[in-house]
């Protein structure tokens, strides 16, 4: 146990001094886990696996917009370090917790319990777990899920959401995963690209078929404004691309505009403007 605590406490130092200085998370996000014991898209990346000295696992969970896991218990138990978004967690017969960026969360052995993302932001973790199987038990009702309240969140959450709702973007656009994008995409989106300007069919057209890859987006800063129902976020990025067949990179100045729309952000506006010189020169 004095092991797992020590692990605790420099996981938390470490995300704390780095977590804030870069928008990137620390490991990679991981593999898409198929869908066996949680609904939605989750990411996992391995961190350490338990070995004849150390008797716990770590590993990272990405969770997107909605996606929850069963119900379940760890017998050796699991501690949850919160480094991004908002979530659920909660445990039998208990109130569900809103959990967030900086939390920790203690699972003690046997406890069954389950926990997820929000119907609206994402969340990540770090999972320090026993080295004994999960028990899987029955799914989290949808009714339930969809009827917890969120509080409201405070403006500096708010732009972290924002955020990370960006860079899960740049994700989702680099995967030319259009389901997702769809979903984010206002309907009467405006997308400005240095050789025109179109809405969100033809956008989401582009990327489909892949005449405009967006392979990766080098984020160097991030800034949000927050008015009323309406987020202004802008990156300095940049962005290795593929269009028209030839690879391509280039700094650009990018602007996002979120309408907040029925409980959810919405993409309304997505501009680049390309920049002289890249962003760290």
């Amino acid at each position: 146990m004095k092991k797992l605590l020590y692990l605790t406490i420099l996981l938390s130092v470490i995300l704390s001094t780095q977590g804030m200085a870069q928008e990137r998370s620390v490991f990679s996000k991981g593999e898409k886990a198929p869908n066996v014991h949680h609904t939605g898209d989750v990411w996992l990346y391995h961190v350490s696996d338990a070995d004849d000295t150390f008797n716990y696992n770590v590993a990272q969970a990405v969770f997107a917009p909605g996606a929850k896991l069963d119900w379940h218990m760890h017998p050796g138990g699991q501690q949850l370090l919160i480094t991004e978004g908002t979530g659920f967690y909660q445990e039998r017969d208990k109130p569900v917790q809103i959990v967030q960026q900086g939390d920790v969360v203690k699972c003690l052995p046997g406890v069954e319990h389950w926990h997820a993302a929000t119907p609206e932001t994402g969340v990540t973790y770090l999972a320090i777990t026993g080295n004994q199987p999960t028990q899987w038990l029955e799914r989290v009702r949808e009714e339930e899920f969809n009827s917890i309240e969120v509080p409201a969140i405070r403006s500096e959450n708010v732009e972290q959401e924002i955020k990370n709702l960006s860079k899960e973007k740049w994700q989702w656009m680099a995967d030319k995963n259009v389901d997702s994008l769809e979903a984010l995409f206002h309907e009467k989106a405006e997308f400005v690209h240095m050789g025109g300007s179109w809405g969100t069919d033809r956008e989401l057209s582009i990327i489909e078929s892949g005449g405009i890859w967006y392979k990766k987006a080098d984020i160097h800063e991030v800034s949000v404004n927050i008015i009323d129902n309406t987020a202004i976020l802008l990156n300095r990025i940049d962005l290795l691309a593929e269009v028209g067949g030839n690879e391509v990179t280039n700094p650009f100045e990018v602007t996002e505009v979120y309408i907040k729309q029925n409980g959810s952000w919405k993409l309304g506006s997505l501009s680049f403007t390309r920049l002289m010189s890249r962003p760290e020169e």
